[in-house]
């Protein structure tokens, strides 16, 4: 087969690279401005990490990566905080962040790919920045195709649903046909019941990212009142949030939760390890999940380091890792297409 190779621009801890990766696409380098993600990134990819702004990266330095006659793909996910509910709703989406995809564009014009993917939230289809975005692709001479991705119909335990978006110069890359229904969805149980049982604050002597955050007592006294699937509703009122008394705090039932064991979990996020930030309360033990068990829900193998050993583990840190990363298996669906696509076309 033609060989083939990729960058991955903004990559985080490396989700996507992983990905590619276990799919058997070579990713060359990635890209991002965040340095703790050069430790997980190089650890567990055999990919070079370079720390950089986007905007300082050239079309030229890009070409460096790729070997002569190699399919260039150039890959990854810029971040999404301006297309997303909340910077909707309170009014933060700012034309500074819409530059990200404009360098996005700039690279694609400065080093000219063969195929370009990218990954991000569903919203950003609702923005003028992006029917530029493929307006210009378009303009370049790219086939242009945009997949709403609801990622339980691929094996990834959450309910999750993404834009993945094919541009390539040979034709329509289309998407692999989804892997799982409804009737083989993974679930938190599939996921991470295996884990050792942890108490709210503890930590596990085999595996440092398998520890979960402190409870407050009015919390742990919360968790212990609620029922996997359940919400703040279930309380007794002595345990409810003023916050959630008010008229307006009752339209956000989707904090304070248990996860399920049969189903999916909710999108992890940023903050996932906090049991009062969204429903990350473990589906038994009266604490909410611990980082390991996040980074399972997003597909990472469960030897997937994230800090050094001489490192220490930082909730905030760590959660932002996992939190802000593409899951490894939309990672690895988003190669196989491509390569499926290079397979039966050339």
């Amino acid at each position: 087969m033609t060989s083939i190779s990729a960058v991955d621009l903004f990559c985080g801890a490396g989700g996507l690279t992983h990905g590619f990766q276990q799919a058997g696409l070579r990713v060359n380098a990635g890209y991002d401005l965040d340095p703790a993600c050069k430790y997980p990134y190089e650890n567990n990819n055999e990919a070079k990490f370079i720390l950089k702004e986007v905007e300082k990266v050239t079309g030229a330095e890009l070409l460096e990566h790729f070997p002569p006659g190699d399919i260039k793909v150039l890959a990854g996910c810029a971040p999404c905080q301006p297309f997303s509910t909340y910077s909707r709703r309170y009014g933060k989406e700012k034309a500074q962040k819409w530059k990200l995809l404009k360098d996005f564009i700039r690279l694609v014009q400065e080093c000219n790919p063969e195929i370009v993917s990218m990954e991000n939230v569903l919203q950003l289809k609702q923005h003028q920045i992006f029917q530029e975005f493929t307006t210009a692709l378009e303009q370049l001479g790219y086939f242009v195709i945009p997949y709403d991705v609801d990622c339980l119909n691929y094996g990834i335990p959450q309910t999750r649903k993404r834009l993945v978006f094919f541009a390539s110069k040979f034709g329509q890359i289309n998407l692999i046909l989804p892997t799982h229904d409804k009737i083989s969805f993974e679930t938190v149980r599939n996921t991470i019941s295996g884990l050792e049982p942890l108490a709210a604050g503890q930590s596990s002597k085999t595996d440092r990212l398998h520890r979960c955050s402190k409870l407050s007592d009015l919390n742990l006294r919360r968790i212990i009142a609620s029922q996997p699937g359940g919400t703040w509703r279930d309380w007794p009122d002595e345990l409810i949030a003023k916050c959630h008394v008010k008229i307006s705090g009752q339209t956000y039932p989707g904090v304070y939760g248990r996860m399920e064991w049969d189903r999916p979990s909710p999108t992890i996020t940023t903050q996932c390890f906090g049991f009062g930030n969204g429903r990350f309360g473990h589906p038994e033990q009266h604490r909410a999940i611990s980082l390991r068990e996040a980074a399972l829900l997003q597909t990472f193998p469960a030897n997937y380091q994230f800090v050094a050993p001489e490192q220490p583990v930082t909730f905030t840190s760590v959660g932002r890792l996992i939190g802000n990363a593409v899951p490894v298996k939309l990672g690895l669906i988003v190669a196989q297409s491509i390569i499926n696509y290079i397979k039966n076309q050339l």
